[in-house]
C-alpha cells in the first residue's frame, strides 16, 4: 500500500512539458509569471493540468517548407531585386514605413494603388468567397477516403482541387495580418482561374497573381526591351514570354527541392516550357487573325482550363506522387491537427486529482 502511494506521490510531483520531458515540480525554473509562490494565487490552478502532448515528430516533408521558401527566397529576393533598381511594390511608396516595407517585402502582398477616374478597381472578395472554398477545400480532402474507388484521373482532378483551394487559401491568411495591422487594401492573389478564357488569361491575369506581378518587371520587360532591339517589335514578345517561363520553371523546382528534399527530374520545368511556348503561339494567333476568327469564349475558355489540367496529370503530378509528396503532406496536416487537438484537451480536461476521484 506504501508503495502504491509512493508511485502516485512520485506521479503528482512530476510536471509533463511541452516538450516531452519532465522534471519535479519542485526544480522546476521559475519566471516572475510561473513561481510556486503565485501558484496558488492563481484561479484552477493546478500543475497536473498542464500535461501537454509531443508536438508532432519531424518528417523528410515539410510543408510549411515549401511556403516559406516561396515567400522568401522567391518573392522577397525579387523584390528586393527590383527595389536596388527603384522598381517594384517596395519603390511605390518613398515614404513607406519600416514595418509596412518588411511586411511588403517578405510576404506574398501588394498594396493596392489608389486608382485613377479612368480606371476601375476590382471589388475585394468576400469573406464568404473564402468560407465556401475552405469548406469545399474539406469535402475534397475528405473525399480522397474513398479514392479506391476512384478513377486515378479522378484523383488527379482532386489533387488540383486541393492545389488550388491550398494556394489561395494560404495566400488569403498570409495577407490577412498585414491588412489588419497595416490597415491598407490588399490586391488578390488569384481571380477565379476555371474562369479563363485564354491561356494568356489563366497565366497574366487569373492565376497567382502575385507570382505574374513580379515576373514581369523583373523578366519579361527587360527581356523584351533587348529583343526589341534585335529582333523588332512584332517578334520581341516570343523571347520574353519563353524566358519568363524559364525563369517560372527553375523557380518551380527549387520550390519543389524544399518541399520533397529530392533532386529534380525536369518534368516540372518541360510543363513550364510547354506553356511558355503554347502561350507564345496563342499571343501571335491573336495578332495575326482578326477578331471574328477567334473562338468564343464559352469554347476557349474550358479548353485552356483543360489543356492546363492535362498537362498537369502529364508532367506536373508524376514528380510529386513519385516521392509520394501527397501522402506526406497529408500525414504532417493530420499529425499538426491531431497535436493542436491534444492541446486544446489538455487544457480543457479538469486537473488529475479531481479524475481519479
Amino acid at each position: 500500500m506504501s508503495k502504491g502511494k509512493d508511485k502516485q506521490h512520485d506521479f503528482d510531483s512530476r510536471l509533463i512539458t511541452p516538450f516531452g520531458g519532465s522534471h519535479s515540480c519542485d526544480s522546476r525554473l521559475t519566471t516572475p509569471f510561473d513561481s510556486p509562490q503565485r501558484d496558488h494565487q492563481i484561479p484552477g490552478y493546478h500543475p497536473n493540468r498542464l500535461r501537454l502532448p509531443h508536438p508532432p515528430s519531424q518528417s523528410p516533408y515539410h510543408a510549411s517548407g515549401g511556403t516559406s521558401a516561396f515567400f522568401i527566397a522567391w518573392l522577397a529576393n525579387f523584390k528586393l531585386l527590383l527595389f536596388a533598381f527603384g522598381k517594384g511594390p517596395l519603390s511605390a511608396d518613398p515614404s513607406i514605413s519600416l514595418l509596412r516595407f518588411i511586411a511588403v517585402a517578405c510576404l506574398p502582398i501588394k498594396i493596392q494603388q489608389k486608382p485613377s477616374p479612368k480606371t476601375s478597381r476590382k471589388p475585394q472578395k468576400s469573406t464568404l468567397n473564402y468560407a465556401v472554398k475552405a469548406l469545399l477545400l474539406a469535402l475534397v480532402v475528405r473525399s480522397l477516403d474513398y479514392n479506391k474507388y476512384m478513377h486515378p484521373k479522378v484523383i488527379l482532378c482532386v489533387y488540383s482541387l486541393i492545389i488550388y483551394f491550398t494556394l489561395e487559401l494560404i495566400l488569403a491568411v498570409a495577407g490577412f495580418l498585414p491588412r489588419l495591422l497595416l490597415g491598407v487594401e490588399l490586391e488578390a492573389q488569384f481571380d477565379e482561374p476555371y474562369l479563363s478564357t485564354s491561356l494568356q488569361d489563366f497565366w497574366g491575369r487569373r492565376w497567382n497573381i502575385m507570382v505574374s506581378n513580379i515576373l514581369r518587371p523583373t523578366v519579361y520587360e527587360p527581356t523584351l526591351w533587348a529583343s526589341s532591339r534585335i529582333l523588332g517589335r512584332k517578334w520581341a514578345p516570343l523571347p520574353a514570354i519563353l524566358g519568363t517561363f524559364v525563369v517560372s520553371a527553375l523557380m518551380h523546382e527549387l520550390m519543389f527541392y524544399y518541399l520533397a528534399l529530392v533532386r529534380p527530374t525536369w518534368e516540372i520545368t518541360w510543363f513550364f516550357l510547354l506553356h511558355g511556348l503554347c502561350l507564345a503561339v496563342e499571343v501571335l494567333l491573336k495578332k495575326a487573325l482578326p477578331d471574328t476568327c477567334r473562338l468564343p469564349r464559352f469554347i476557349s475558355g474550358p479548353l485552356a482550363v483543360v489543356f492546363v489540367m492535362g498537362t498537369g496529370f502529364w508532367l506536373f503530378f508524376p514528380q510529386l506522387l513519385r516521392c509520394k509528396a501527397d501522402v506526406r503532406a497529408f500525414d504532417e496536416y493530420a499529425a499538426v491537427g491531431a497535436f493542436f487537438k491534444s492541446v486544446g484537451t489538455a487544457f480543457t480536461s479538469k486537473p488529475y486529482n479531481e479524475t481519479v476521484r
